[in-house]
């Protein structure tokens, strides 16, 4: 299954690394959700190349050259309506030729250690049905590499579908397995390139606050206000040092805060649903 020729490393123009085709091909397919991502898409799609020949990517209406970029990568590009990130993940998932899935955003580039990593599991052939959770780490925007010692969190990116698949929680997207299936870890990390710049960071912020606040459960208003004084320093409190941001100089320090900031922006959007509720039934029918 594995060529024993070194690895070539090209690099991107994103400075991440990528190995396309050096080692030849494994019975992966690589699943991609996107949405006018032509800033990224090309570079994390050659960062898969060297270990899939079955590269997915669901898109949900882009209006740059996202599509043309995968398509011209040899992904498969198909189209299909924006229902939350479960149900498209798992609509790709669907499409998948093989049946080891690699479930990728398109703001997630496989690092080479990770690829070796991966290729290493498969080096006596397909291992059995199972599992593997990987590190996925922010790299700040500017830099290729992670701050130091980051480990953001960890989750299944790989999996047989015989024993699992993604959810179709509209925000909450992850992969449900077997019972009493238990995931191996791969140590190597996944690079989450989340934002390309501190004012993209602040307009996805906005966005994705706006569209938890929609899909999030309803709550009493009462509860919402009691935790709105401690929803921004609970969360800088574990951004900036139980998820080590402080280690990432000003950047890091930045970063915990519009985590924090965000999730306090997504309750006040809560409690401006409720009152909006109210005001509504509040109204005299044909008002």
């Amino acid at each position: 299954m594995q060529d024993s020729a070194p690895q070539q490393r090209t690099e991107t123009a994103s400075g991440f690394t990528a190995a396309p085709g050096a080692t030849g091909k494994l019975p992966i397919s690589v699943t991609i959700i996107t949405l006018n991502e032509a800033v990224r898409i090309g570079d994390m799609i050659r960062t898969v190349q060297g270990i899939s020949d079955d590269i997915i990517v669901v898109d949900s209406g882009s209006t740059d050259a996202t599509c043309q970029i995968a398509a011209d990568l040899g992904a498969r590009v198909h189209h299909r309506d924006w229902t939350g990130y479960g149900e498209q993940k798992a609509y790709a998932e669907s499409l998948a030729r093989h049946d080891w899935i690699l479930s990728l955003d398109a703001d997630e580039f496989l690092s080479p250690e990770a690829g070796q990593q991966i290729r290493d599991e498969f080096r006596d052939g397909p291992p059995a049905p199972g599992a593997y959770r990987m590190w996925v780490v922010f790299v700040y925007p500017g830099d290729t590499r992670p701050r130091p010692f980051a480990k953001d969190h960890s989750i299944v990116k790989l999996f047989h579908r015989a024993i699992g698949g993604t959810n179709t929680h509209p925000i909450f997207d992850r992969v449900d397995l077997a019972e009493g299936i238990e995931p191996k870890v791969l140590t190597a990390p996944v690079y989450h390139r989340t934002i390309t710049s501190f004012d993209q960071m602040v307009e996805k912020g906005n966005r994705f606050s706006s569209h938890q606040a929609r899909a999030y459960p309803n709550k009493s208003a009462l509860y919402l206000k009691l935790r709105l004084p401690f929803e921004m320093p609970y969360w800088f409190f574990r951004a900036y040092f139980i998820r080590g941001h402080f280690t990432g100089g000003w950047k890091g320090f930045i970063f915990a805060m519009n985590m924090a900031y965000f999730r306090m922006i997504k309750i006040a959007k809560l409690l401006e649903r409720i009152e909006r509720g109210r005001t509504d039934e509040d109204q005299e029918p044909g008002t």
